[in-house]
């Protein structure tokens, strides 16, 4: 089949789901209001509590939310064929992530900017805000982890993007200065960093001496250093070291100065990056020569499909991003809508482009096969396949294809480092805030926390050794963080259930993806870290995702439990108003 219909079917559902069902979402379940004093204007403090232009808090959330996850899930989910891949990004786009940000958003924005977690307290109760906190911080800093190994690998497999994703830092603090201390729109000086940014993709590319390639610094990929480390494995242990220091001051700024900028900044490569492989797309229209169905797959998509793909259908993440920093920007109440669903349906062209790019690599069904031999094959290959593959789709409109693939990297690392300090941040909160509660003030300050919160995530990342040595521990992780990823989702959507009952409003809209949600994940973490782990090849019998994953399922079996409880006795006499006590500024 020719591309090109695959996307104008992806196309027209998220366009009518905006277009109708958001509507419908924001004006009868969510009720939005026009007048309501949003957490960015009660309690204004210039650093987390910063009233937003809706255009740049677009920016800002999906950036924070789109990281390389919807590019990672579907160029492995791809492995049991385009089309189910499709469905999922599409459908679970519009009916289930769309009204998950969106009411992850509204929830947090009624209740004063407080994140999910401290939301359980109110809606379920201090022991599931805790059990849930719990969840939240294992998710947090395996997303830290995941995206850190992401962004080492890229950096190692294309060097020339290295100089051009550095550059942005200094470009994105001198526009936070030159916007908020001097007043001034942020679209002319976020679109020449952009220009400036692409200039060093083209120069990078052609001189050698620009590329940042550590490992041959190191002597190759085969000579021994110190340790018995090789050139790749100590280039990935510095790359992750730099990054770790990034974050950590990135994490601590004023969003101004450095989040917001940077984060407009990539809302503007992802329309850059969206339309030269949509536009490569259109030019060239390439066939599918994946299959639409793997029939060779060794293990069966169902249920594995739904946790694979995590952001680009639904993802728990998003919640967090949504209630952790987006509402404390939210300017208006109804900016909800554009924001939040508008944000989870930018996601899903992003997921469903990287399916594209990855289906149409390929010369032959064979050449595809002989890729993905394994769903172990599929996860070390993904992220590769579809580099390669969006600047296969870029040079059908004349890039270079080295050129291409570089600017792709720089627009993926973009993203996932955008997504890595937010994750820090969240995780900052989430560890000061279990330090308030179990008294331990210090833990609570701003640096300890987040001190501790870079130590985990780089321990994390370096510790596990995976199937290919050091520095591939971030693979063994995947699946954990989209099955961990994929119950948040779950019981994010309870949540904003509970609290829609409680209003006395129609629980439907967000019950039914809730309940498909937790029972496809639910079966399918019991069966990747309990059952069946041998599907999972160089995973099988891993202690890390054992333990992890044990305990993420039993705190979401007991969270359920506690709402169950919650929701059966919410009747009408628990019933809030429309601005109920704690919701009102």
């Amino acid at each position: 089949m020719n591309a090109i219909w695959i996307a104008l079917f992806g196309a027209v559902c998220f366009v009518m789901g905006y277009r109708f069902y958001s509507k419908f979402i924001a004006e009868r379940i969510y009720r939005l209001e026009v007048d309501f004093q949003t957490p960015a204007h009660a309690y204004r403090d210039g650093v987390d509590y910063v009233p937003t232009n809706k255009w740049i808090l677009w920016g800002h959330h999906f950036t924070s939310v789109a990281g390389a996850a919807p590019i990672v899930g579907p160029a492995i989910a791809i492995y049991w064929g385009w089309l189910p891949a499709i469905l999922w990004v599409v459908l679970g786009t519009v009916f289930a992530a769309g009204v998950h940000d969106f009411g992850a958003l509204v929830i947090s924005n009624r209740h004063k900017g407080h994140s999910i977690g401290t939301l359980a307290n109110r809606l379920i109760g201090q022991r599931a805000k805790l059990l849930f906190l719990f969840i939240i911080l294992i998710l947090v800093l395996m997303v830290n982890a995941v995206f850190a190994w992401v962004i080492a690998k890229l950096f190692i497999t294309f060097p020339a993007s290295v100089l051009s994703v550095f550059i942005q830092i200094p470009l994105a603090v001198w526009i936070g200065y030159r916007v908020y201390r001097h007043s001034g729109s942020m679209l002319l000086p976020s679109v020449i960093a952009l220009a400036v940014m692409y200039g060093a993709v083209l120069v990078a590319s052609e001189v050698p001496l620009l590329q940042f390639d550590l490992v041959s610094w190191f002597g190759g990929p085969d000579a021994p250093v110190v340790g018995g480390f090789n050139g790749t494995s100590m280039a990935f242990l510095i790359w992750i070291v730099v990054l770790m220091v990034y974050v950590y001051i990135a994490s601590t700024l004023p969003v101004w100065k450095l989040l917001q900028p940077r984060d407009y900044i990539n809302s503007h490569q992802l329309v850059v990056g969206l339309a030269l492989l949509y536009l490569g797309l259109l030019f060239g229209a390439p066939e599918m020569t994946a299959p639409s169905v793997n029939g060779e797959a060794e293990i069966s998509w169902y249920p594995l499909l739904f946790i694979t793909i995590a952001c680009g259908a639904i993802s728990g993440f998003h919640g967090l991003v949504a209630s952790g920093t987006t509402s404390k920007q939210l300017d208006k109440e109804t900016d909800a809508r554009f924001i939040g669903y508008g944000g989870a349906l930018g996601e899903g062209m992003l997921a469903m482009i990287a399916i594209i790019a990855v289906g149409t690599l390929f010369t032959s069904g064979a050449d595809f096969t002989a890729t993905y031999s394994s769903f172990s094959a599929a996860g070390s290959n993904g992220l590769g396949s579809f580099v390669r593959g969006a600047g296969q789709l870029a040079g059908n409109l004349g890039i270079p294809e080295h050129v291409g693939s570089t600017l792709i990297a720089v627009i993926v690392v973009s993203f996932a480092a955008t997504t890595l300090d937010t994750a820090v941040r969240l995780m900052r909160y989430i560890i000061a805030e279990l330090g308030n509660e179990y008294g331990m003030p210090v833990i609570a300050r701003k640096h300890v926390a987040t001190s501790i919160a870079v130590i985990t995530s780089a321990a994390l990342v370096i510790l596990p050794e995976g199937p290919n040595g050091f520095g591939s521990g971030g693979y063994l992780l995947w699946p954990l963080f989209g099955t961990s990823n994929q119950l948040l989702a779950g019981i994010t959507l309870m949540l904003v259930s509970v609290w829609l009952k409680r209003q006395g409003r129609p629980v439907i809209f967000t019950l039914a993806p809730m309940l498909f949600l937790l029972i496809m994940t639910l079966w399918a973490m019991g069966q990747q870290v309990i059952f069946s782990w041998s599907g999972f090849g160089d995973a099988d019998r891993n202690w890390l995702l054992f333990i992890f994953g044990g305990l993420i399922m039993v705190f979401t079996l007991w969270i359920l439990l506690e709402a169950s409880r919650s929701f059966r006795h919410g009747d009408t006499a628990t019933r809030q108003p429309s601005l109920s006590s704690d919701e009102s500024q």
